[in-house]
């Protein structure tokens, strides 16, 4: 690990001010995700600049939807009965996060902006890896693609996005507040996150002298009634390899509005669009809400070890909007 300078921010403006000025600075909070890229030097930045002391913890509700400051900690989101109530696929995704540990001490906003999990981009010793070192290639073209994504990937990245909170946030067509010295910006969930494309392309959309200020989320009855579904390799501490988040409004059995969005596919949650129109008007029937999906993996690009993501991502937003729709 190189050396770095240490700042703490007493203020909004004192932070992004700072960030200005420095380029290589990089905000910290909680810490989980930014600590480990630097052990792993992945990351070297010259400057961590503290964040804590901002005013940015807050989750409120309210009939227009629900606000999540930035700063507030996984756990106390996911805790929240307003949250549990009207967003549980937000408290779910939460609680299928990492570990007791990290969720106390990770904030909202780190979550959204932890790097992926491919083995290529965290080995020990350094592997070819465009994310980890551009124009280095990728690894897992000829290697172990397993856990790579079958959507949106392109040769020079195959990586798939880790946040269980991301996948929740996009099937409630969330937006992200961001701030810098050259205003506020909002973006929408769908828009954050940026596929690779013809190069291994930078995660996100933030640039390096904003900071994620809240989180919007509108509120409805499709919220009210909103699942996560994660399958993974083992019970806790684990990553996803496939995931649903689905948010479904249905009467008298009838599908009347759906979204659905998946993880563990794709470099950022993956929205079956397609899907989300198809199942308007279906019963709520495994064998109905299948035939509405199944078109929507027809653009699906699995690469040598992952073709069991096409089922598993099948099976799974299935079974979720079964669960949101009250038919399971």
């Amino acid at each position: 690990m190189r050396n770095f300078g240490y700042q703490k921010a007493g203020d909004m403006d004192t932070a992004l001010a700072v960030l200005a000025e420095r380029p290589g600075a990089r905000p910290l909070a909680g810490g989980a995700e930014l600590v480990n890229l630097l052990k792993a030097r992945i990351e070297a930045p010259d400057l961590l600049l503290d964040i804590n002391a901002l005013d940015l913890d807050e989750i409120r509700s309210g009939s227009t939807g629900l606000r999540i400051g930035a700063l507030a900690r996984m756990a106390d989101v996911a805790g929240d009965p307003a949250v549990a109530l009207g967003y549980p696929v937000i408290a779910q995704a939460l609680e299928a996060s990492a570990s007791p540990q990290v969720r106390n001490a990770g904030t909202v906003a780190g979550n959204l902006m932890q790097r992926t999990r491919c083995p290529y981009f965290r080995a020990e010793t350094e592997l070819p890896c465009n994310k980890r070192r551009p124009g280095s290639g990728c690894a897992a073209a000829a290697g172990d693609d397993r856990a790579s994504a079958i959507f949106g990937w392109s040769e020079h990245c195959r990586a798939v996005h880790p946040s269980d909170l991301a996948v929740a946030l996009s099937a409630l067509d969330s937006r992200i507040h961001v701030r810098s010295l050259r205003g506020e910006r909002t973006i929408d969930i769908g828009d954050f996150y940026r596929l690779p494309a013809e190069q291994a392309a930078p995660d996100t959309d933030l640039s390096d002298d904003e900071l994620i200020t809240c989180i919007d989320v509108p509120a409805s009855p499709a919220a009210a009634t909103s699942r996560y579904l994660k399958v993974r390799e083992r019970s806790s501490y684990e990553f996803a390899l496939v995931s649903a988040a689905v948010a479904i409004a249905a009467q008298d059995g009838l599908i009347r509005t759906a979204r659905i969005a998946l993880g563990g596919v794709a470099p950022r949650p993956w929205r079956l669009r397609a899907a989300e129109q198809a199942l308007v008007g279906t019963p709520l029937s495994a064998a109905a809400v299948r035939a509405a999906i199944e078109p929507s993996f027809a653009d699906a690009r699995p690469s040598h070890g992952n073709g069991f993501k096409i089922e598993l991502a099948k099976r799974a937003a299935v079974r979720a909007v079964l669960l949101a729709g009250g038919g399971a």
